[in-house]
């Protein structure tokens, strides 16, 4: 298999959900104006919490500074396992549980912390960059790695990264183990043909930047039965939607796709207080369990909290092995 560091610098930050009328002129020239910037990647993920956005560094620039805004000091490398040629597996399961094994485990082990961001076309493991000599000799084994530069794939091995090997000799620590919450809400993971954007934009609008009142946020977040989840991603020339049934109903039917099996997803929200960046294996503790079991998932870090999306025919087996791996953390 191929792994290719793709040719985007990302930044990750967080916008305030009170704050989010000072950023909806630039999100909405990123989103749905991309020939007036020179944005390749572009990710905006609305939770209860607040807004997260990814996005590489000619996206960043239209963003200017403010108290609402909270950025990752670094800069974030994406990374996508290649097969044959595709982006995808002979494994039934899709989604971050095949590449469980072979990539999240063993940065996890190496204690290099990952930034998920699962799409309806691809997943993307971002890593940061200052990591990247000990991501490449960690998994230079498993795969042939290609940094892109240019369009073009260029063969990389540890001794073409600054610095060598860092490996940090911290000891192998047993990660907490976080809680979690499942919702009740149904998922899908959709796309849409680029050129028909326009068609949903006012719907899309609406979606992310005008659906909530402050009394309706105040009531959501009293209740755990339902969680307020949309994400909207545009990473090279390509679109993925993750949003509720609720959410799903309010667009043109006609005008969004899925897998022709039209599965529903469950989410399994990871972490109790917000999570941070820098502790590791917070991804492999919920993925390595669903590869055992064949399950697929999607996978979404935010600025807070982690999110996984499994079948809605999996969720009672993942709620028992979820619970079963908070009782008895060594063993999992």
């Amino acid at each position: 298999m191929d792994l290719h560091i793709l040719d985007h610098r990302l930044r990750v930050i967080s916008i305030s959900k009170n704050g989010l009328v000072n950023f909806t002129h630039p999100l909405i020239k990123l989103i749905f104006l991309r020939n007036r910037t020179r944005c390749k990647f572009f990710s905006l993920t609305e939770t209860p919490e607040n807004y997260t956005v990814v996005l590489d560094e000619e996206g960043f620039k239209e963003l200017q500074p403010s108290e609402h805004l909270k950025v990752e000091s670094s800069r974030w490398l994406p990374l996508n396992v290649v097969s044959n040629g595709n982006a995808s597996s002979s494994s039934q399961a899709v989604g971050v549980t095949k590449i469980a094994k072979s990539v999240i485990a063993p940065l996890a082990q190496q204690h290099v912390s990952v930034f998920m961001l699962s799409t309806y076309q691809t997943d993307f493991i971002l890593v940061r960059e200052k990591d990247l000599s000990v991501v490449i000799s960690t998994l230079e084994e498993e795969f042939n790695i290609y940094k892109e530069v240019g369009g073009e794939s260029v063969p990389m091995h540890c001794q073409d990264v600054a610095n060598g090997l860092q490996k940090n000799g911290k000891e192998a620590i047993q990660p907490t183990v976080h809680p979690v919450l499942i919702p009740q809400n149904q998922f899908c993971v959709m796309s849409l043909d680029p050129d028909t954007l326009p068609s949903i934009a006012t719907t899309l609008i609406d979606v992310l930047f005008y659906s909530n009142s402050p009394k309706e946020d105040a009531q959501s977040a009293l209740s755990q039965d339902c969680i307020k989840f949309f994400s909207f991603s545009l990473i090279d020339g390509y679109i993925s939607l993750v949003m509720d049934t609720e959410a799903q109903r309010r667009f043109p039917a006609d005008l969004l796709f899925t897998s022709s099996s039209g599965e529903l997803w469950r989410m399994v929200r990871i972490g109790g207080q917000p999570l941070g960046f820098d502790e590791c294996g917070i991804v492999a503790q919920i993925s390595q369990p669903l590869a055992d079991s064949d399950i697929s998932a999607y996978y979404i870090s935010t600025f807070s909290f982690d999110h996984a999306l499994v079948p809605e025919e999996d969720i009672v087996s993942v709620t028992n092995m979820l619970q079963h791996q908070r009782k008895d953390p060594v063993a999992s």
